[in-house]
């Protein structure tokens, strides 16, 4: 017998007996044969139908919408499978675009930063704040012997973080300010700087003791990359706060 009986195409296809009755009753796929027995035969132009029909389910066509393509008179298999490729392509692309959307969310959620790439823009002027987060937390695993970092950001709104950056902001300008003056580095000015560091951290992130603020300290210096950009607040900047936040540390015992 040549052809392929409905159980063996059913197995063959991983569909149901069932599904290709019903395809048969419908007129979608109608096997070209029949056994001595009256078995329904399938050819292998009948599989190769029912491979269009599966790919276009699975492109979420209805089955009626199938019986229309495979009905066009000038359509072969090729063309056929270029529709089948160009429509799979572009479901890939869509997919991709929402697992990079989801991904996103997933890596700012891990870090407690609920915002949108495009609120991370208007607020920090970039929208990979949560990414940069990440590295921070990283570089802390890395100096403290893979320490997690607490973190108390996940509650966070949009507001909150406003103000983060504000206070943020007022703290890089306060250190930028002794420098400008000329105050050292071990006087009070920047000793009090370097402690309202220590309360901005300890109010909006972790517990940040002097000893814990220390270690804060050493990443200032510890990613020459960081510390360039860091440099460009104000010549010698990382150097400053890092002497800084340990000079205070030392007055507090």
């Amino acid at each position: 017998m040549d052809g392929y009986t409905v159980g063996q195409l059913a197995a063959l296809s991983g569909i149901s007996v069932r599904t290709l009755h019903h395809y048969d009753s419908i007129g979608l796929l109608k096997p070209h044969g029949r056994s001595a027995a009256n078995h329904r035969v399938y050819s292998p132009d009948d599989v190769q139908r029912l491979r269009h029909i599966l790919f276009y389910r699975e492109l979420e066509f209805g089955l009626d919408e199938i019986a229309d393509m495979l009905a066009e008179p000038d359509a072969r298999v090729d063309d056929h499978l270029r529709r089948q490729h160009r429509l799979l392509r572009q479901r890939q692309a869509r997919t991709e675009e929402l697992l990079d959307a989801i991904e996103k969310e997933m890596r700012a959620r891990h870090m407690g930063v609920a915002l949108s790439p495009e609120e991370q823009l208007a607020i920090f002027s970039t929208d990979s704040f949560g990414d940069r987060l990440r590295e921070a937390e990283q570089r802390w695993a890395e100096s403290n012997q893979n320490q997690v970092l607490p973190r108390r950001t996940a509650a966070y709104t949009k507001d909150d973080w406003v103000v983060i950056k504000a206070d943020a902001d007022a703290n890089i300008q306060a250190f930028v300010d002794a420098i400008t003056a000329g105050e050292p580095a071990t006087g009070a000015v920047a000793m009090q700087a370097a402690e309202n560091h220590r309360a901005h951290i300890a109010r909006w992130f972790f517990d940040c003791t002097h000893r814990q603020h220390r270690d804060v300290a050493a990443l200032y210096l510890a990613d020459p990359a960081a510390a360039a950009h860091w440099n460009e607040m104000a010549p010698g900047f990382a150097h400053y706060v890092h002497d800084a936040i340990l000079a205070n540390a030392d007055r507090a015992g």
